[in-house]
């Protein structure tokens, strides 16, 4: 019988519940599979994931509404299979569900059901040959990426807490997992990947230290935080530069403390854990304008990792990842039987001389456009390809000059908090009639308001940011 046959080893599990208490249940239905449940609340958080094992998501039809959501983006994203939970059956109807929604779940679904659909496309997932595959190879031909793992691999065994710094799109979680999977002791526990600047205002509390059972209208069932999720393993704080100061406060406490209480609940929990965090801000910067808490600081970055950025890489790390990608996402396509085409040394020039400013993420979108037009036009199409490359440099063109110094990126988020703090002044601090001032959505001053520590009543001004 299906529930006979084993599980492939290091098999990962992401869930999405949307508005659905469903991470808990199935954490409890799966924990003597021997596999990794993750949970992973949000496209932003999920955009990053880099599974390096057999993976299967299961997500609630309640993200089906969201703004920007595709089922068939997210599987060609992930290259994972995706268990549905619904409330209530469907009968698989096409204009409900299109067909990439073929794997579904009642709400109500029994350990068994859900055992059952779980060693079901884990046996596709063996068929196809995806068991153990990485999503993109981790390429290290450069100098300095060499030094960077070298150094990485040194430090992964200790238990002191890390700060990852690199820009946009680097491959910091990439590092994070690395360190992680090197570790003698918390590999075996679970990898947890939290995006600071995802988590809605209000809810850091539930998110982290999680709730008892009763504790709010809703709260049906007690809900394990992201400390006590992590508890054996690694937390991971991605753009930790994100978080308000009011919320740095309760972060360090447990890191201090090791404990958690969860809301509506008084018991102590113990948790143990390793922090591993990651910024592309300068957080000794922020330290400095009192927008981000020193003794944290000091707290995460006993070790300190620095990711290179695609230009220092070099032309041979940007070449090695660009063919990489490509025979990946050939490998994955419709006839992974056929041999990967040569890649011509004009388009590997191309690639070499190009600047991605979004650096691994930017080139792997340029590398699957460039597939895309080989698959559909039959060959390397010259001209089409030169206008991809040209659509990326007019792009880069529009966006602010991003060549200068951490100064200039500085005086331009002083200038940009400290007008957004003069109209809510004006405003009394009413934040819809500021935000019509501004010519800008509520939920936008609201996020302009975190990225820059904006709090109720707050006069700071440049002149104070900048001493």
């Amino acid at each position: 019988m299906i529930k006979n046959k084993p599980l492939p080893d290091n098999l990962d599990i992401y869930v999405w519940e949307g508005k659905s208490d469903i991470f808990d249940r199935i954490a409890r239905c799966l924990v003597s599979a021997e596999v990794d449940v993750i949970r992973a609340d949000g496209m932003d958080q999920l955009g990053d994931l880099s599974p390096t094992s057999a993976s299967i998501a299961i997500i609630s039809v309640t993200v089906i509404d969201r703004p920007g959501f595709n089922a068939q983006e997210w599987q060609r994203t992930h290259g994972m299979p995706v268990i549905w939970v619904a409330e209530a059956p469907r009968a698989y109807d096409s204009r409900v569900y299109p067909p990439e929604y073929s794997h579904i779940l009642m709400l109500d679904f029994t350990c068994a059901e859900l055992r059952r659909q779980v060693y079901t496309l884990a046996g596709e997932l063996q068929r196809h040959g995806h068991v153990g595959q990485e999503k993109d190879p981790f390429i290290a031909e450069s100098d300095v990426m060499r030094s960077l793992l070298r150094e990485t691999q040194a430090f992964a065994d200790c238990d002191s807490n890390v700060l990852i710094a690199g820009e946009t799109g680097v491959g910091k979680e990439r590092i994070a997992r690395l360190l992680h999977d090197y570790h003698s002791s918390y590999s075996k526990g679970p990898f947890v990947a939290v995006n600071c600047g995802a988590i809605p205002d209000g809810l850091f509390e539930s998110h982290f230290f999680g709730h008892a059972k009763g504790a709010f209208t809703g709260a049906m069932l007690a809900h394990k935080g992201y400390f006590e999720q992590a508890d054996g393993g690694t937390l991971f704080l991605d753009e930790i530069g994100d978080l308000p100061l009011y919320q740095q406060v309760k972060l360090l406490r447990v890191l201090e403390q090791n404990k958690v209480t969860r809301l509506g609940s008084t018991a102590e929990i113990s948790v143990n854990f390793r922090l591993v965090a990651a910024t592309n801000r300068n957080l000794r910067e922020l330290v400095r304008q009192d927008m981000f808490r020193s003794d944290l600081y000091y707290r995460m970055a006993v070790i300190e990792l620095r990711v290179p950025n695609l230009e220092e890489r070099g032309e041979v790390d940007k070449i090695a990842i660009f063919k990489g990608i490509i025979n990946q996402v050939f490998q994955n396509g419709v006839r992974p039987d056929q041999p990967v085409p040569e890649i011509p040394d004009w388009l590997l020039r191309q690639v070499a001389s190009t600047r991605f400013l979004g650096n691994v993420r930017e080139l792997r979108n340029i590398a699957e456009r460039v597939t895309i037009i080989h698959r559909q036009l039959g060959d390397w199409d010259r001209v089409a390809i030169d206008r991809v490359f040209m659509g990326l440099r007019e792009f880069q063109e529009t966006l602010p000059d991003s060549s200068g110094t951490d100064s200039a990126r500085r005086k331009w988020d002083i200038a940009d908090r400290n007008r957004i703090i003069e109209a809510l002044d004006a405003h009394n601090w009413r934040r819809q009639d500021t935000a019509n001032y501004l010519n800008i959505s509520r939920k936008v001053l609201w996020e302009k308001m975190r990225k820059f520590q904006i709090i109720d009543g707050d006069t700071a001004s440049k002149e104070d940011l900048e001493a």
